[in-house]
């Protein structure tokens, strides 16, 4: 039982060993296109629609209310 318990354990802690990107990926995930905010327009567009919805600002380095009228 001890035995089948240790291999058990040992499949466990060695199961995700081989996750993570390999140095010949990255140059694949460094494009542009695959970044959270790959256009920055679209993303300026959406920060300024958020404040401006919830009526707060700050922390982004602008001033203003909640009026949309910055």
């Amino acid at each position: 039982m001890k035995i089948l318990l240790a291999a058990a354990a040992l499949l466990v802690v060695t199961g995700c060993s081989s996750l993570g990107v390999q140095p010949w990926e990255r140059d694949v995930l460094a494009r542009p296109e695959m970044s959270l905010d790959a256009n920055a327009l679209d993303a300026a567009i959406d920060d300024h629609i958020y404040f401006s919805k919830e009526a707060s600002s700050g922390g982004r380095g602008f001033g203003g209310g909640g009026c949309g009228c910055n």
